[in-house]
């Protein structure tokens, strides 16, 4: 119930990664940046919004439950204010995340913005009672113990929450999710809840979610994975082929985010991780993939040879198509009241203005290039490449003969420009209809630019003579040379250690594994051996004793785990490594410290899943893994029983018997 209290301080060092000898943090939440004072105000307003929803909820109960008509009118005055409240709060938080310009890059370079997407924000979550009290309950061991690992993982998440807008905040998030997997492991079991609330808050309302399922902090953190490849994507110099490269990287590594959290999860408590907005940014990040392609294109054809100027048509109209498509699925019925307005107007600006180049570009080459150099076949070339070129054909002549005729040509081209003006004049006018867009000075200067250029071009085609009534040109055919890839989430690239590795390997010691109370014994060394049978490593089973050996008689039982040996931990010692402590106790004999595992719940992996883990499995006891098991949308057809040993799936312990020996 409480409202998140504003971030203080600079975050601590939050891990050793297993890749890297360096501590990774977070940003500084009171540097002062812009985009730090944009998280920062966020965070505010997001707290405002959580107070006005509950007085709201109260209200509302009070309004049903009471029967006094004064009460009635009094709390209705006040739902009013609390309402009014709530949507200042929701129309200031929109401005906040529609402020693209925070996130674009500092170059001088006049480009069209990119619309990134704002971090999700979190409360803090201290996870300290919860552990320490499962540590004693499940693993029968002192809590007190691992005060550091749990530090460790408390360091982890207070610096995720303000990643910075690079290589090292992707992979601060990576190597926090990876974690969640172990975290998942060793404290979530289906038979006791830990209690530990997580409260995300929706990236573009504002509103709070809260959920103790620890799949949705997975999906949050995924979800901001994505949103961080927007703004380090959106903040790119495109004046240059290797800035556009990596912005294309970015967009397509942030529509395979947003693609992975909608396949692997549903039924999402919050509107932003829903499958209809998901849906949206894949082809949001997509359609500026197809953006950044045809800048590129721009910027690499030198020539001005005709199947060139084609090709930027053609591929001109293919981003205004992809950015139409996204504008439908922005104005579906679900997304229409949810999605920012100035992502919709400037999303509905960018299809009228590439539509607009594409007409311009036509007019180019019907009309920059009377002769076509070359011989016969790259004439030949040239004419199919116009034929292709425009989606239908245009009353009048063949566009054969067209080609053929300057003057034919000239008209065409006049026709394609006329089009080109109002597509121009169009998105001008959607642009000036919203208040946020007409503050963005580089998107106002682009759309000016490209008028003006259309308008002098159609001026220097006009002719005094030129009674005829303009032809309409035909729509230019989409086309593009490097359609987009959407790329998954790699988490291989971060590779971690479990922080509670000193609970001993996760195949044995996990949370969903039940276990008897931790006994310690003392073995006498006598003649005859220790009368019991060892088997497989870390850690070591009892396989069998000798009925009145020493071994029985102390207590030992086959299916025991050894864990400690005269006080030295040897949850992850090898076979031999255990044998050599036994065998060289003292006279007075050996205490052996052993559990008993009682049950074993093995999980369902579907095929996909195994595949997966198997290629993200490290070095012995490392992984990246992380399985998302929050609501799975596909049935687990064909799955198989496994267990996991180590880092690697393996066959249980009683399908190993080459390290199995008498003593």
């Amino acid at each position: 119930r409480g409202i998140e209290k504003k971030m203080e301080g600079a975050v601590g060092n939050s891990f050793t990664s297993s890749i890297s000898l360096f501590h990774l943090q977070g940003c500084d939440p009171l540097a002062q940046t812009q985009r730090s004072k944009l998280q920062h105000r966020r965070a505010r307003i997001n707290q405002q919004i959580n107070k006005e929803m509950r007085m709201r909820t109260g209200a509302e109960n009070l309004f049903r439950a009471t029967t006094n008509n004064k009460v009635k009118e009094t709390v209705a005055l006040e739902l009013s204010f609390v309402n009014s409240n709530l949507q200042l709060l929701k129309e200031e938080l929109e401005e906040l995340n529609s402020s693209m310009d925070v996130y674009q890059t500092d170059s001088e370079a006049v480009n069209v913005p990119m619309i990134p997407l704002g971090l999700k924000e979190t409360k803090e979550v201290d996870v300290t009672v919860a552990i320490k009290d499962f540590i004693c309950e499940h693993y029968g061991e002192d809590s007190f113990l691992y005060d550091k690992e749990i530090k460790e993982l408390m360091e982890l998440r207070q610096a995720m929450r303000t990643p910075s807008r690079n290589q090292a905040g992707l992979e601060l998030l990576m190597e926090y999710y990876n974690q969640l997997y172990y975290l998942d492991q060793r404290f979530f079991s289906a038979q006791k809840n830990l209690g530990v609330h997580f409260h995300w808050y929706d990236s573009l309302t504002g509103v709070p979610s809260c959920q103790r399922a620890l799949a949705f902090e997975k999906g949050s953190v995924l979800f901001n994975i994505g949103a961080l490849y927007t703004q380090i994507g959106a903040r790119q110099d495109r004046s240059a082929t290797a800035g556009i490269d990596r912005a294309i990287d970015a967009f397509q590594r942030a529509a395979g985010a947003f693609n992975y959290l909608k396949e692997n999860f549903s039924n999402a408590p919050s509107l932003d991780m829903s499958s209809p907005s998901l849906c949206m940014l894949v082809r949001l990040m997509l359609a500026q993939v197809q953006e950044c392609v045809f800048e590129r294109i721009t910027l690499t054809t030198q020539d001005t040879h005709f199947t060139s100027q084609l090709r930027l048509a053609q591929e001109a109209a293919r981003v205004s198509d992809v950015y139409l498509l996204v504008q439908q699925t922005m104005t579906q019925p679900l997304m229409k009241d949810y999605v920012p307005f100035s992502w919709v107007s400037m999303v509905q600006v960018k299809s009228e203005h590439f539509r607009a180049l594409s007409h311009y570009y036509a007019a180019v080459a019907l009309c920059d290039h009377m002769l076509l150099a070359g011989g016969e076949e790259e004439e030949e070339e040239a004419e199919k490449a116009f034929l292709q070129c425009h989606a239908s054909v245009p009353a009048g002549p063949q566009l054969s003969q067209v080609l053929q005729d300057p003057e034919k040509r000239r008209k065409l081209g006049k026709a394609h420009l006329r089009r080109a003006v109002i597509r121009h004049e169009e998105a001008m006018r959607v642009h000036s209809l919203c208040k946020i867009l007409r503050k963005m000075d580089i998107l106002q200067d682009v759309l000016s630019v490209t008028h003006k250029r259309s308008l002098d071009k159609y001026s220097e085609l006009d002719r005094e003579d030129d009674f005829d009534e303009i032809a309409e040109a035909p729509e230019i055919q989409s086309h593009t040379h490097q359609k987009p890839d959407v790329i998954p989430p790699n988490f291989s690239t971060v590779k971690v250690t479990d922080i509670f590795q000193r609970l001993g390997p996760l195949s044995v010691f996990c949370a969903r594994a039940r276990w008897g109370p931790m006994r310690v014994i003392c073995l006498n060394k006598r003649e005859g051996g220790l009368g019991l049978t060892l088997r497989g490593d870390s850690p070591v089973l009892v396989a069998g004793v000798v009925p009145g050996g020493w071994a029985e008689e102390a207590g030992l039982r086959e299916g025991d785990y050894i864990v400690a040996v005269d006080g030295k931990d040897c949850k992850w010692a090898k076979h031999g490594e255990v044998v050599h402590m036994l065998k060289s106790c003292s006279d007075r004999g050996v205490e052996i410290s052993q559990v008993e595992r009682r049950a074993v719940m093995l999980s369902l992996c579907s095929d996909k899943e195994n595949t997966r883990h198997r290629l993200l499995s490290g070095a012995k006891g490392q992984s990246s893994a992380s399985l998302l098991n929050w609501n799975r949308k596909k049935k687990r057809e064909g799955s198989t029983i496994t267990k996991r040993l180590g880092s690697a799936f393996s066959l249980s312990f009683g399908s190993i018997r080459d390290t199995e020996a008498m003593y």
